[in-house]
């Protein structure tokens, strides 16, 4: 994102000597830059030209102005035009340099400017940290802001410049000679940049205060303005500027897009996206998420567009002396986070709703894809009813729009009012999607409505309580789907698509605590993670069972209450949440939420509750520990899968856990508030009466407390002897739960895999799906571990048996009438069967796509549910023929889910220069592939058992080229896939020569870096300890390798 600004002036730059980090301007103040957009200095030389309706706009009253900004045409700014300038798509900067004197006084100017040259350029000279340089960005605590008013015309169809204009009233906390504000690639026009003591109607009325130096810090992204008196404590002051922006290509800030309509017209937009650092790069502000103020918003557009922000449009006015053009002004919204703010001007049509004859809901997307909203406007308005209720906290705002746009880096933004989404997170079609994309949308529309409430309403202080926002949301996203879609039984999903998943990687000693500082953006950016929204949703969703839902629902409707349109942090809700459970009588008086739920959030990974049976038969010892993979002795430490060598991990991790448990005699698996607590001083406790020696016990009721459950081995095989013999009178969710523990428990090394895998012999005779999902979810990690290895035919088989029952009981036919859970089912068993080679599911795979590229019109031919297998087996048997057919009808198809199957189906093909040619083609914008799914296409690639070293040796070939791609936000995912199944010594060196060689490049991705690194240390350890046994195992249940017992250390083979 970049943001310019108008100037009359071009300057001359004073290095201030004490801090190398910033650009410095004294009493000759002109304007201040960031480097990258330096270049856009050439606009200042032409500033004079700009018309008189500007000057009106800018200093006549603002109630009553609705006069053009910059007088811009349909066809050119006439300050570009006039200059014969012409802006670059990218920021990127000539290297000559043009330097201006200028004085300014509160009254006065005088500017000694030499003619600019054709094509002028400006460089200045800046010296940024070193990105492992970690710096505090926190702005200064002297001034909060109170109000802003923004006012922003953007060129879509011109040169994508953003002329723009702000005012922001500010109360003085401390008595201060700096007025600081956020800013970052935006030029300004110093000559207009005021500070105005407030209690005046109109900025330039009243006494203004003197500015006698403007400051840039690059690295902070700070403008500063240097005062000739102190600002007093209690008194309010207005700083306003006007600036120009650019709207950019890198998907955020204030950034353009398009789309192509039916007639293949090329259609241009303007979206946003602020979260968590890029309000800035819009308009200056204090861009950190407790500093609420309110806004009052102006959007310029042209008549054939339409403008949406966060409240609705209170008049629409022409401009003077620019047809065509016209200004949106805006109610003033409610105390809010600059991060939330948004604005999107586009053609966009919608649908409405009204609810409760209070709320005005609106669902928008391109013309073309206006009937894929109506699910989203089927679920919309209860899930945000509903909400309402649970929270006891009314919806605040006169309206909620949500909208798909064609260009969006995340998968939503939950900005208030103005939900943004990714056209495959808000678009269905259900002739054509997949069920699964059904599923997606309906969490996410659910997530995003869920933080109207805890994000919006309630903000974090800052981004150290980040997972406040997210795992609340993560969490009761469930809740508002499972009232809208009760089938689906997302609570039980929720055990193998959030908790089981975030264990993956919370046993990581590279994982992170929830509530972790952060000071720079570049970290800021790494906590938006698994960690922050799957693990805050399965604590939160933990203390739901210990403290009951009716007491949380109490202490979650007291705290928002309490703070609502204020910021707060974990402390503030663990207050709200003692009091209630205090009220209820769920805690005694002496034990806080605070003193459990710290444990939690400070200290980083889980425990794994270990259940030994005692001599007297009839009584249990339960262990807490996190084992270090080889002691054979009870200990207090973190669950690792692995330990490393000389691991710096030494913290006495213990917590406080919530037992919940029950045996055979009672089999009642209802009861999931504690029966024990064991607390974070105790290494162990025992449990009389609970079981005889022939009975099983079960601890962890559908799975509610973050933690794992290893048992003596006579209580695994009484487990898995009731799971053969009548599974069901197990939970289902519990049955998904022995299975996962089970296995990484084996993974751990706390196990035998004999024990684990035998556990998968009732498999034959489950019909549910979370246990199904959760025993592929594991087997997925076997096979990737052993697809390039002599043992790999032998799995290979093996799966295939086991998922034969299955697929013989769902069948390879789909009916879009089916249950969705049904759906889920037969997907398992028919990418398992068909991925194992079975001759009945890939006959009809490939005989499906064969008649679809006879019929490339019919859409009906492929029932959506198995689109995603029949695609992938088809381009993996296929050659350049199937891969054309498929990319043609990529560039055909009107709905975003539909592209995504056929982008991840294309990165199937065993065909290498295919598949070179499709990561080339990826990361250049010019080739009908969005930025926003390079990442798919890569990931496609790189869980290619053919195409992993071709995308590893890609990402690390063209790393210069998608760094400059992606900008400073290079995507971190990219590592995690080409990385992914590393397991030998020489696979982690080459890891470990990247991040050396790129250090400097890395900053914002050296969390998942570091995951890389010590994943493949594990896999190498797990390979080292593992493979020979699990061969062995297969052996003896018939499934021979046929090869002696050794795996592949490199190679580039097929699958078997």
């Amino acid at each position: 994102m970049t943001n310019h600004h108008r100037s009359t002036d071009v300057v001359a730059m004073d290095m201030n000597t004490s801090d190398p980090h910033i650009v410095s301007f004294g009493k000759r103040s002109g304007c201040f830059v960031s480097r990258s957009v330096a270049w856009l200095l050439a606009l200042f030389f032409v500033s004079a030209l700009v018309a008189t309706g500007l000057l009106v706009y800018f200093y006549a009253p603002h109630v009553r102005v609705y006069e053009n900004v910059y007088h811009e045409s349909h066809h050119a700014n006439p300050v570009i035009k006039q200059a014969g300038i012409q802006i670059p798509a990218t920021t990127k900067m000539p290297t000559t340099t043009t330097t201006t004197t200028t004085t300014t006084t509160p009254t006065t100017t005088t500017t000694t400017t030499p003619p600019p040259p054709p094509e002028p350029t400006i460089t200045a000279t800046t010296t940024t940290t070193p990105l492992e340089e970690e710096i505090s960005v926190r702005l200064p605590l002297s001034l909060k802001p109170l109000h802003y008013l923004v006012k922003l015309q953007p060129l879509i169809n011109g040169n994508f410049s953003i002329l723009g204009y702000v005012e922001v009233e500010v109360e003085v906390l401390e008595a201060t000679t700096n007025f600081t504000l956020h800013i970052a690639d935006i030029i300004t026009n110093n000559n207009t940049v005021k500070v105005m003591e407030s209690g005046v109607e109109e900025v330039g009325v009243g006494r203004e205060v003197v500015i006698r130096r403007h400051q840039y810090d690059h690295e902070r992204e700070f403008y500063i303005a240097h005062l000739e008196e102190a600002l007093q404590k209690g008194n309010k002051y207005t700083l306003s500027m006007e600036f120009i922006g650019l709207l950019n290509e890198r998907l955020e800030g204030f950034y353009r897009s398009s789309y192509r309509d039916a007639n293949g017209t090329e259609i241009r937009l303007a979206a946003t996206q602020f979260q968590a650092t890029d309000a800035r790069r819009a308009f200056p502000c204090f861009d950190e998420p407790g500093l609420k103020a309110t806004f009052e918003i102006h959007l310029a557009r042209q008549t054939n567009m339409t403008t949406i922000s966060n409240m609705p449009i209170k008049e629409t006015r022409h401009m003077v002396g620019a047809e065509g053009w016209v200004w949106d002004h805006y109610y003033t919204t409610v105390p809010m986070s600059t991060y939330l703010l948004a604005f999107v001007v586009s053609d966009f049509d919608y649908f409405n709703t009204t609810i409760d004859d209070r709320i005005q809901f609106r669902v928008w997307a391109r013309k073309d894809a206006l009937e894929q909203t109506k699910y989203a406007m089927e679920i919309g308005p209860p899930i945000l009813s509903h909400f309402e209720e649970y929270f006891n906290q009314s919806y605040p705002l006169p309206k909620q729009d949500m909208i798909a746009l064609p260009d969006f880096a995340a998968g939503a933004m939950e900005n208030w009012g103005l939900i943004t989404y990714r056209e495959t997170a808000m678009l269905y079609d259900p002739q054509v999607s997949r069920p699964r994309s059904k599923y997606y949308v309906g969490m996410v529309i659910s997530h995003e409505l869920a933080h109207q409430w805890f994000g919006n309403l309630v903000t974090p202080h800052w981004w150290t309580d980040l997972w406040l926002n997210e795992g609340f949301a993560s969490y009761v996203e469930h809740i508002g789907v499972d009232i809208v879609e009760p089938s689906w039984k997302v609570m039980e999903q929720f055990v193998i698509n959030m908790l089981q998943q975030v264990f993956a990687w919370d046993c990581l000693e590279s994982s992170h605590k929830i509530r972790v500082p952060v000071n720079h953006p570049n970290q800021i950016g790494q906590i938006f993670d698994a960690i922050s929204y799957r693990k805050g949703a399965s604590i939160i969703r933990m203390m739901n069972h210990f403290l009951t839902e009716a007491t949380l629902r109490a202490g979650l409707s007291d705290y928002l209450n309490a703070f609502k349109y204020m910021g707060a942090d974990q402390d503030d809700l663990w207050e709200h949440l003692t009091l209630a459970a205090h009220r209820d009588g769920i805690l005694p008086t002496n034990l806080t939420v605070k003193t459990i739920m710290d444990t939690w959030t400070l200290q980083m990974g889980y425990p794994v509750i270990t259940v030994h049976r005692n001599n007297d038969g009839n009584s249990v010892t339960v262990t807490q520990r996190n084992n270090d993979g080889n002691s054979v002795t009870v200990t207090q430490e973190r669950f690792l899968l692995t330990r490393q060598e000389n691991s710096e991990d030494t913290h006495d991790y213990k917590w406080w856990v919530p037992l919940t448990y029950t045996d055979q005699a009672e089999a009642d698996f209802s009861q999931t508030q504690p029966k024990v607590w064991m607390k974070d001083s105790e290494a162990q406790i025992t449990i009389p009466h609970l079981a005889t020696k022939d009975h099983w016990v079960i601890f962890n009721l559908h799975q509610t407390g973050y933690y794992r459950v290893n048992y003596d081995l006579h209580n695994w095989h009484l487990l898995t002897s009731q799971l053969l013999s009548q599974h069901t009178v197990i939970a289902t969710i519990n049955r998904a739960q022995i299975i996962d523990d089970a296995m990484d428990l084996a993974r751990a090394g706390l196990l035998t895999y004999d024990v684990a895998l035998g556990v998968y012999s009732y498999l034959g005779n489950e019909t549910e799906y979370v246990p199904w999902k959760a025993a592929v979810n594991n087997l997925g990690f076997i096979r990737g571990q052993l697809a390039r290895t002599a043992g790999y035919g032998a799995l290979k088989r093996y799966i295939r048996d086991l998922v034969v029952p299955l697929y013989d009981s769902v069948g390879f036919e789909d009916s879009l009438d089916d249950p969705l859970l049904e759906h889920f089912l037969r997907d398992i068993a028919i990418s398992w069967a068909c991925s194992t080679d079975h001759k009945n599911c890939t006959g009809n795979a490939l005989g499906l796509f064969r008649k679809w590229m006879l019929n490339p019109d019919n859409n009906t031919l492929i029932s959506p549910n198995v689109k995603s297998t029949v695609y992938c087996r088809a381009l993996a048997a296929g050659g350049e023929e199937e891969w054309t057919f498929t990319w043609q009808q990529y560039l055909r198809s009107n709905v975003g889910s539909e592209k995504a199957i056929l982008m991840s189906a294309m990165g199937c093909t065993k065909k290498l220069w295919l598949l070179s040619r499709y990561m080339e083609m990826a990361f250049d914008s010019s080739s009908g592939i969005r930025k926003q799914d390079a990442s798919r296409v890569f990931s496609s690639v790189a869980y290619n058992s053919v195409g992993r070293p071709l995308a590893w040796t890609f990402l690390r070939d063209h790393w210069d080229h998608i760094y400059e791609f992606y900008d400073r936000k290079a995507k971190s995912s990219l590592i995690t896939s080409a990385t992914s199944g590393f397991n030998t010594k020489q696979q982690l060196q080459e890891v470990l020569d990247f991040k050396e060689q790129r250090k400097d490049q890395l900053s914002a991705a050296s969390r998942k870096v570091e995951q890389a690194i010590e994943s493949a240390r594990n896999n190498i350890a797990w390979m080292d300890a593992n493979y020979d046994n699990i061969v062995e195992w297969l052996r003896q249940q018939g499934y021979p390798s046929k090869l002696r017992s050794f795996w592949v250390d490199e190679g580039h083979g097929n699958e078997a």
